[in-house]
């Protein structure tokens, strides 16, 4: 019997010209509880195969630190995020701690076997990472995703940022991060969660961590903004939430193998979204199980 691999299936279904039907919904800003929730159930009709595969573009109101799946809560400065006003909520995909505020975030809700996201988590973080830089080239962002970290540096392991941390085919510009992607894979689906920061002081995540000292954590807000950068200090100019979405729905819709579908929850996802949130997502024994 011969194998056939996942780029091989994908092109056998381009010159068969079969495709599959994505959802594409644009979500109004929400909690960090209800986002977790809703892309939970999306992850859930995906997999079963209820729904079709959904991309799903977000923001968030207030804005919220998430933690990564195994990440420990003890990083986190609980006092600090009261003052700020900002929530925190766990991740059911891994990761490092990424402050969701002034960005964009995209949920990619499919199951194992759909095109996109078959095959190894690195074969289908590469497809997933060539439509967001489609996206960011339409917006006239020059961007690479091509370097492989084979062992990642111990010291990074423990380092509690997400935009500080390298990743296998992570999205750059100029060598600084652009978007910070995890992915989780269970029950039959794949959840990739994304951040694309628009603009404003990538070191604000570091008020919401635990540092010995202020100049510790003034040395790490120092380091994240000299790792990462912003839509736009790469783009050179404020580009809004509106226009980036706009791109990105415009390269995923590019893809010869998908049709989209412009549309929202039905009544029954955002019901089931709802009590999710208050039953696991707002509650300590999620967020703080760690």
């Amino acid at each position: 019997m011969s194998y056939n691999s996942p780029i091989d299936i994908a092109l056998k279904r381009v010159k068969e010209n079969v495709k599959t039907l994505w959802r594409i919904i644009q979500s109004p800003s929400n909690s960090g509880a209800f986002n977790m929730a809703l892309d939970e159930v999306f992850l859930a009709m995906a997999a079963q195969k209820i729904k079709p595969p959904t991309l799903r573009l977000y923001s968030w109101a207030p804005p919220a630190l998430s933690l990564g799946y195994s990440q420990m809560a003890s990083d986190v400065d609980f006092q600090q995020l009261e003052r700020f006003g900002w929530d925190m909520v766990r991740r059911p995909t891994g990761g490092k701690a990424i402050l969701h505020i002034d960005e964009l975030t995209y949920s990619i809700s499919a199951s194992v076997d759909d095109p996109l996201v078959s095959g190894t988590l690195l074969e289908s973080y590469q497809r997933i990472s060539a439509i967001l830089q489609d996206a960011l080239t339409r917006l006239g962002v020059t961007t690479s995703a091509d370097h492989r970290y084979a062992d990642i540096p111990e010291n990074a392991k423990t380092n509690p940022v997400c935009f500080e941390v390298p990743s296998n085919f992570e999205i750059t510009h100029a060598g600084k991060k652009l978007v910070g992607s995890a992915q989780a894979r269970k029950a039959g689906g794949v959840l990739q969660h994304g951040s694309l920061p628009l603009f404003g002081d990538l070191g604000r995540i570091t008020f919401a961590l635990q540092f010995s000292s202020i100049a510790d954590q003034e040395a790490a807000a120092q380091k994240v903004n000299a790792r990462a950068a912003t839509l736009q200090q790469a783009a050179g100019r404020l580009i809004t939430w509106e226009e980036a979405a706009h791109a990105l729905i415009l390269a995923f819709s590019a893809q010869p193998d998908v049709e989209v579908e412009m549309t929202q929850p039905d009544a029954d996802e955002i019901h089931q979204a709802e009590e999710l949130a208050q039953a696991k997502y707002a509650g300590q024994a999620w967020n703080n199980r760690l």
